[in-house]
């Protein structure tokens, strides 16, 4: 609000006497001779500015040295999980994880300096091969924890803090326990604190040229403090904290500048193109761009292929998809894959509902198995019998009609008005019958979607074209939303027939994943391309989807498990290895100094603001203008040209 009442204050015609300042703000002196440096009071503030400027040179360079000496003894310290992540980009196999990947590249690259091959599958328990350099892997893991140091040092200088709290903050970072262990472990989280200790740097930086907008410091700290943004967002998705704290101050900052009624209506707009550049483009772009990096080196196939869609798993190396035929016919050997973001494959196994129709279960499974695999069969006629197929082969067009046997079993992909046993408004899909043994309640159409392919055609083909699978008696169509079964299920997604679809809805469409037919011939070179926004947009949101079904099981009673209210006071810590007699043993427990006196501070101050303002409207100045005064005094002596 100081600020406003500055902007506002109106000029004064050149014949009005003086204006009447307030003790708050000082008129500054205007003079038409540029200051020199003959004074010896002003020689002394640049000497004392130049061994300011020495001394805290000194000061990084000790914290630095210790830091490095601190850090040193990084013996017997390895995460096999962030490890094993790393070892695929060495092999360039596609995996799945529910954290965004710049920060496992990180770790790859680590491996990559140490001539590292990604052979070792860090299995626990495992001892290291002679030829995996576990020692430079650590180095670079522990670098980051390193450079935290010198970063809350630089935050508080730059924060106007005093050389002494600038020191102490420093220290505080330095002999925290917890940011000691985690940083020796390869994990993600040494990485994810230096980005985010990066935003907060860039962005008190940004904050100290507030007055120098568009200047080239300007330009340079709001250009760093989005690309801190977009790496902290790239290595977990809790860094979105961190653009929460940029995007409100941000917000504040705009709303300051909408009440100077002094500055140009192109100036302020200016400032909100600069923002959404800078802190909203380029962090999106750095971003996606980390996904980018993934697809490309990620280029064979991996244990993660079957999350992502069926185009995305033929563009990668070895993948057996591209070798398949192109169109399906009846008598082909087929997978269904859901094009909803996480759908798994339409599977069924020998066990049945324990409830409703006690036939054989259908559900969808996210990995490839031998139960996954359905037979293209003619459909059922009115008598229940199979209607007599055509001669040669008989493509599978828009419209047709068709009946799918499971493979292992030998029984129909079925439907009756039995409720779903989750999604109880829909109904049953369940496994029955035989070749010989059905009705027309085995049939279903296909209804062609959309097909990508660029084949001016209305037949099926493999991964290209996307359908609807609609009950002929119900008039329901097959969908997979993602609902877990019950343990009964083996917490396999649940399949029903949905009665009240959208025609749009991903869940409802299906697309030919595997496809074996000996009689047709392969598919033509060039026909499978996938889309990389959709292939980013389907990651993240399995990614989501993953996130979200990481819950603690009630039942299980984990002895390692923590609340949220144990964390601030240190009371409980967490172990880090195995806890046999024969291993080494690291816990991670946080410096009660450091900790308890950050909690106490946080709680502090709130009520030392609401304590602040209350005596400031009782008149009670805590901070007395002579304090101001002297503090813009020494800020004019430093702004010599």
């Amino acid at each position: 609000m100081d600020t406003l009442k500055r902007r506002h204050n109106v000029s004064q015609a050149p014949d009005s006497p003086p204006p009447k300042y307030s003790d708050t703000y000082e008129p500054v002196p205007v003079s038409n001779e540029k200051f020199t440096l003959s004074d010896e009071k002003d020689s002394k503030v640049f000497k004392k500015q130049y061994y300011n400027n020495k001394v805290i040179t000194i000061i990084i360079i000790i914290l630095q040295n210790i830091n490095f000496f601190y850090f040193a003894d990084i013996n017997y310290l390895f995460q096999a999980h962030f490890g094993k992540f790393g070892s695929f980009y060495l092999k360039n196999e596609f995996y799945h994880d529910v954290h965004p990947p710049l920060g496992k590249m990180l770790v790859g690259l680590s491996g990559k300096i140490a001539n590292y091959n990604g052979s070792f599958t860090f299995d626990s328990g495992k001892e290291y091969p002679e030829e995996l350099d576990i020692h430079t892997m650590r180095i670079f893991n522990a670098a980051w924890g390193v450079m935290l140091v010198p970063i809350a040092f630089g935050t508080a200088r730059l924060l106007k803090f005093s050389l002494v709290s600038s020191v102490l903050a420093g220290f505080l970072v330095l002999f925290d326990n917890a940011l000691l262990t985690i940083s020796r472990f390869v994990l993600l989280d040494s990485m994810l604190l230096f980005f985010t200790g990066a935003t907060f740097f860039c962005l008190a930086g940004f904050r100290s040229v507030r007055n120098r907008p568009f200047s080239l410091s300007w330009w340079g700290w709001i250009s760093a403090l989005g690309m801190s943004l977009g790496c902290v967002l790239s290595v977990k998705w809790v860094g979105l904290f961190a653009v929460a704290l940029a995007g409100t101050y941000t917000l504040e900052d705009l709303w300051d500048m909408l009440g100077d009624i002094q500055m140009p209506k192109k100036t302020y707009l200016g400032h909100w193109l600069a923002r959404a550049v800078c802190l909203i483009v380029i962090p999106a772009s750095i971003y996606m761009a980390s996904f980018a990096a993934h697809f490309y080196i990620l280029s064979n196939s991996g244990p993660g292929d079957t999350v992502m869609g069926s185009l995305f798993q033929a563009r990668l190396n070895g993948s057996s998809f591209k070798d398949y035929p192109l169109e399906i016919a009846f008598g082909s050997n087929i997978t269904l894959k859901n094009f909803g973001y996480g759908g798994g494959l339409l599977h069924s196994h020998q066990s049945i509902y324990p409830e409703g129709s006690k036939q054989q279960q259908i559900t969808a499974y996210s990995f490839k198995d031998s139960n996954n695999n359905w037979l293209v069969r003619q459909p059922r006629d009115i008598f229940g019998g199979v209607v007599k197929a055509e001669e040669g082969i008989t493509l599978i067009r828009d419209g047709d009609i068709v009946r799918l046997a499971h493979m292992m079993s030998g029984r129909n992909l079925h439907s009756h008005p039995i409720n779903a046993p989750i999604s109880s408004k829909n109904w049953e899909v369940s496994a029955y019958g035989t070749e010989e043994i059905g009705d027309l309640q085995d049939n279903w159409k296909i209804e062609v979607v959309k097909d990508i392919s660029g084949l001016k055609s209305d037949t099926i083909k493999a991964l290209t074209t996307r359908f609807r699978l609609r009950h002929v008696h119900l008039d329901c169509v097959l969908a997979s939303r993602g609902v877990v079964l019950p343990q009964w299920g083996f917490r396999q997604q649940e399949v029903v027939c949905d009665r009240k679809s959208s025609p749009s809805d991903p869940h409802t469409m299906w697309n030919v994943e595997e496809h074996h037919n000996d009689a047709l011939p392969p598919a033509p070179l060039g026909v499978y391309k996938s889309n990389f926004f959709e292939d980013f947009w389907h990651l993240n949101v399995v990614m989501w989807n993953t996130n979200n079904a990481l819950v603690i099981d009630p039942d299980k009673d984990d002895i390692l498990a923590s609340g949220p209210t144990e964390w601030p006071m240190v009371s409980v810590g967490l172990r880090m290895c195995s806890w046999d007699d024969n291993n080494i043993k690291y816990y991670l427990l946080g410096n009660p100094s450091v900790w308890w006196t950050s909690f106490i501070s946080i709680l502090s101050f709130p009520v030392a603001i609401v304590a602040y303002n209350i005596r400031q409207k009782r008149q009670i100045i805590d901070m007395t203008p002579g304090k101001k005064k002297k503090k813009k005094k020494k800020k004019l002596r430093q702004s010599y040209p």
